[in-house]
């Protein structure tokens, strides 16, 4: 199913919450709601189980990563959603493409482990979620860096890209970020531009200045252009 008649549905069947919205409304249903327009974006069978094929968005970066491990090239592809790394990984199976991959849930003795192998070792593929590789992390081997989708908290974001750029980088790091058009990840990036004290907005489990948007500011997020 195309992406742009997934978001019109969902927008349909929450369009009574989204015109109801005030200064008053409880903002956490709003972000939930946002949440999962982020999903789609990214790919929809990450919400809708009868959703079969891969959303162009992960066809695209998969293309990357293979061009990338071509070039023998090492790669660290970040995402906000676990289960869209377990999309990514299922493809990466599909393929025989080796990787590791690290979440909230991964034990410090695992996560030192994946680190140190994918230092020294040929697995060129490094799945990892924001949680979990937002800071300590060492991989200087990784000369690719992709954000599989945008994160709000943009200090946030380039703590991660920094994991590539460490005391012994040898070589050019490249960063790829890939953003739908016309959806709310573009609209965020446009509010992001505008007003910087949003940044922080859409982190998982941060309320970050959400409530200091107005009706106006809120139900422009739900609009199809």
């Amino acid at each position: 199913m195309d992406i742009y008649l997934i978001m019109i549905i969902f927008i349909k069947i929450n369009e009574t919450s989204a015109q109801n919205i005030n200064v008053n409304t409880n903002k956490i249903e709003v972000l939930a709601m946002l949440t999962k327009l982020r999903q789609i974006c990214i790919d929809p069978r990450s919400l809708y189980e009868d959703v079969s094929s891969s959303s162009s968005k992960i066809n695209a970066y998969i293309e990357l990563i293979e061009k990338s491990i071509e070039n023998n090239q090492k790669i660290l592809l970040f995402s906000s959603f676990t289960t869209v790394l377990d999309l990514v990984a299922q493809e990466c199976d599909n393929l025989s493409i080796p990787y590791f991959m690290l979440t909230g849930e991964t034990n410090k003795v695992k996560r030192k482990e994946m680190v140190e192998n994918f230092q020294n070792e040929a697995v060129p593929l490094f799945l990892i979620s924001l949680k979990a590789g937002g800071t300590g992390l060492n991989l200087t081997k990784a000369s690719v860096v992709i954000h599989l989708d945008p994160w709000w908290n943009i200090s946030v974001q380039n703590q991660a890209t920094d994991r590539a750029h460490r005391i012994g980088q040898e070589d050019t790091v490249q960063l790829f970020n890939l953003i739908t058009k016309n959806t709310i990840e573009e609209k965020i990036l446009n509010l992001q531009s505008k007003k910087k004290e949003l940044s922080d907005i859409f982190v998982e489990n941060s309320k970050g200045s959400f409530s200091s948007l107005t009706k106006e500011q809120l139900l422009d997020l739900f609009k199809l252009e």
